[in-house]
């Protein structure tokens, strides 16, 4: 089993990650453990995850969503899945 999760930090920014363990990890980040980005970021709050039945679905997932735009990310966990296609566009539009 594996999840994907989305944290906000304190200034606002998201934080995309990938663990078979969404407690522990959840716990790690709060208390400043792993990754710098939210180590500078603290406190952090979750947001957004997806249980996945293998851990490297998760991680691929985890990938995908990490190069999303803010807008993209906030659609997903907001739970608006029809927005998704459209943002999609827009990304491929600006760097066409």
């Amino acid at each position: 089993m594996g999840f994907m999760y989305i944290l906000i930090c304190s200034d606002g920014s998201c934080y995309t990650g990938g663990t078979v363990n969404l407690e522990i990890r959840f716990h790690q980040r709060q208390h400043g453990e792993g990754a710098n980005d939210t180590k500078k970021r603290l406190p952090v709050e979750l947001i957004h995850f997806e249980e996945y039945s293998r851990i490297d679905e998760a991680f691929y997932r985890e990938k995908q969503v990490q190069h999303w735009s803010r807008k993209k990310k906030e659609a997903l966990i907001e739970g608006k899945y029809s927005d998704l296609p459209e943002l999609a566009k827009k990304i491929w539009k600006k760097e066409a």
